[in-house]
């Protein structure tokens, strides 16, 4: 009885053109004019919450504290940048490339960016964080996250949101930097959106405003029909999406 024919609603459906699911398992929307229905499953979904709450939740932002943001170029990265900055937290994202530095900068509005494939990370880190880092927004891993680890500030907070230089193997942590967490007594926090699925509603009505008004920027590419699920797939491992890939399984006035 929660929901009706016609009701926009968000679930974990597989790659089908129709799925059966309890109510209890479905997170009902009510769409706002003006904001396309690819932004509920990107920005206003999954990606914007585990932003939003990894960054509040874990990192506990203050004002003036200094946040520094991996794969800030991300689906997940940019939106975590235009929030700490909306909080008024100096946000310095790091990203791959000229392109997508420059889409941070003259989009997002993040003044300090780090392009980790042409910059010398670890000089640029001690120009911009000359007093060290409060947050670091992790989603990467590897030599660069070592770098943000022995930069922490007195009681820092690394976001573990994600690991990924490691997962096709190949990259390792220098445990030997974790050794800062103790002498900084900073602390090092993994993040489960699953773990703040309750938050979804107050989250996704803040995210929803902002997207509205035009402050909350974010891209979304979109591939049609259900064929192009392995090149969607592809695309996403390969990095040659920007921001969210989508699949569109049918077109709306078809169901």
């Amino acid at each position: 009885p929660s929901l009706v024919p016609g009701d926009y609603v968000n679930g974990l459906g597989g790659c089908q053109e129709w799925s059966i699911a309890p109510a209890g398992h479905l997170q009902k929307l009510a769409p706002r004019p003006g904001v396309p229905l690819a932004a509920y499953r990107s920005v206003l979904d999954v990606q914007g919450l585990t932003a939003y709450c990894g960054l509040t939740e874990i990192g506990k932002p203050k004002a003036g504290e200094t946040l520094v943001v991996t794969a800030a170029a991300g689906s997940v990265g940019s939106l975590v940048c235009q929030i700490g900055k909306k909080l008024g937290l100096k946000v310095v994202g790091i990203a791959g490339g000229p392109e997508k530095c420059a889409w941070l900068r003259d989009e997002c509005g993040i003044e300090h960016v780090i392009d980790y494939k042409h910059d010398d990370v670890a000089a640029r880190l001690d120009v911009l964080c000359p007093d060290g880092i409060d947050i670091a927004y992790e989603n990467v891993g590897g030599p660069v996250m070592d770098m943000l680890i022995e930069r922490l500030r007195f009681k820092g907070r690394v976001v573990l949101c994600g690991l990924v230089s490691s997962y096709n193997g190949g990259v390792t942590q220098n445990t030997a930097s974790l050794m800062t967490l103790v002498n900084k007594a900073a602390r090092m926090e993994g993040f489960l959106v699953s773990e703040y699925l309750h938050r979804y509603e107050d989250v996704v009505g803040i995210l929803q405003d902002w997207a509205a008004e035009g402050s909350l920027k974010y891209q979304i590419e979109v591939l049609d029909g259900l064929d192009s699920i392995v090149e969607a797939i592809g695309r996403v491992f390969h990095g040659k999406n920007r921001g969210v890939q989508l699949v569109k399984i049918c077109d709306e006035r078809s169901v």
